[in-house]
This record gives structure tokens, sequence and C-alpha cells, in this order.
């Protein structure tokens, strides 16, 4: 997997944070430690820390940048490098809350995933997820078209996978392996500047696994025939602004 830049994720910090807070919030318990998995920089395990601040909280994730970027701006909270993927070898404790903002998508195998995560979770635990759910959207058709194309397909001869089940997949699992859950979805209307805003939002998750293989002539161009379509398909408003949908789908279970 291409490697993480924590500054351009964080670009659109507010946006990328409002779900997480609106997790947060549907947490009812009163928890005394914490796992944020895939704790990106910091962002949603600040979050955390400050709605529960009497809580011992980690956050893991599996790039090194965003690692560090994480203890250079939250100096009072733990985090570590961990890849979920590999599992949770490494995690000597357990938890009352384990919580994972804009993670799981990048990972394969979710039946075993949430499994995992269960099994890190103290007895009357919370499981806190969200994950985007945005695939019908016009950005992701276009980078399916546009990387599918027979301009470009010969570049990506590895294509990004989505790992998100369906939500009715998940309820199956969940019911499983919890005592009670529930599931939502919350669409976001992020105002957008310019086009070149959506551009730069990609940029530092769903196209980055695609202009990381590629030289500077190639991402110029990919970046280029990418743009055209989002300017065809995401029109202006009166004030120049451009509306970006973003759905995201979460679930809450308890053990």
């Amino acid at each position: 997997m291409s490697s993480w830049d924590s500054k351009q994720y964080l670009k659109f910090s507010k946006e990328r944070t409002q779900p997480a807070i609106d997790l947060a919030n549907r947490i009812e318990i009163n928890p005394q430690s914490i796992i944020d998995i895939g704790c990106g920089p910091g962002n949603s395990t600040a979050i955390l820390a400050r709605k529960f601040p009497n809580a011992k909280i980690l956050g893991i994730d599996n790039s090194e940048n965003m690692i560090i970027s994480a203890k250079k701006n939250y100096t009072n909270i733990e985090f570590i490098l961990c890849d979920a993927e590999n599992g949770f070898s490494d995690i000597e404790c357990k938890f009352d809350v384990i919580f994972s903002n804009a993670c799981i998508q990048w990972i394969p195998n979710h039946e075993k995933l949430l499994n995992n995560m269960m099994s890190l979770l103290n007895k009357d635990g919370t499981l806190a997820i969200q994950t985007p759910m945005n695939y019908e959207e016009p950005i992701h058709k276009i980078i399916a078209k546009v990387t599918k194309s027979d301009k470009w397909k010969d570049k990506f001869p590895n294509p990004r996978i989505f790992y998100n089940l369906m939500p009715n997949e998940y309820y199956d699992i969940l019911s499983e392996i919890s005592s009670d859950f529930s599931m939502w979805t919350t669409t976001y209307f992020h105002r957008m500047k310019s086009h070149n805003d959506i551009m730069e939002w990609y940029k530092g998750t769903g196209l980055r696994p695609y202009l990381s293989v590629l030289d500077e002539n190639d991402k110029l161009e990919f970046e280029k025939d990418i743009s055209d379509e989002v300017i065809k398909a995401y029109p202006k408003q009166k004030n120049g602004e451009v509306i970006f949908r973003f759905p995201r789908f979460f679930f809450i279970a308890r053990k």
C-alpha cells in the first residue's frame, strides 16, 4: 500500500473530523479505556480525548507518517504503529471502547476484522465504527471510469479493492457477535470552494493508490482527466461553490 500524507489528509480536517464527532456522541457508556483504530494524524483521537477526559486512550495506525504527525500534534495521547489487518497481537490489554473512523474500508475480510475487534473489548464494551459508503457518488464512478479506460488501465494492474460490505451483511455479522447494535447512515453535504477542492480531498484518500504508481508527467495528465470529469459531474452553485455529497455508514455494537 502506498504511503499516507498527513498534510494532504488534513487539508479538510474539519470535514473529515465531523463524522468522528457524530460517532463519539453516540457512545453511551463512560469508558475508562479507548483504542482508536486507524487514528490517522490523531484528529479523531483528539475528539475522544475531549469527550472522555478521564479515559486512557491509545491511537493506532499502520502509517508511520500519520503516527509521527499524531504524536507531534497531540503530545498528551499515546500513539503506536500497528497494522489492524494483521490482527492485534501487539495489543496486550482490552478496552471499554473500540473506535474506528474511516479506516475499515482499507482492510479486507470484515467478518474476521470485526471478530478481532470484539476480542479486544471488555464485557459490556462498545464497538463504534464509521466507514464511507459513497460508491454511488459521481467521484467514485469517475475514478472507476478513468482508471479502467484504454488510456490508463495498463498503468494500474492492481486497482484499489473496496472492502466494505453491504449494510445487510454487517447486520448479520453484528447479530452474531454482539448483544445489541444499531446502524445508520448520514450524508454530509460539504461546501467546496471549487472543483479543485474535490481533487485535493481525493488526492489524500481515494486517488492516492493510483497517483502513487505514476511518474510526475502521468500524474498531471491523470489528474486532469479526473478533474475534467469532476467539473462535468458537479455543477457550481450560484455563489461559485460546489456541493460535495458524502454518504457515510455507522454502527455501534455492544459486547
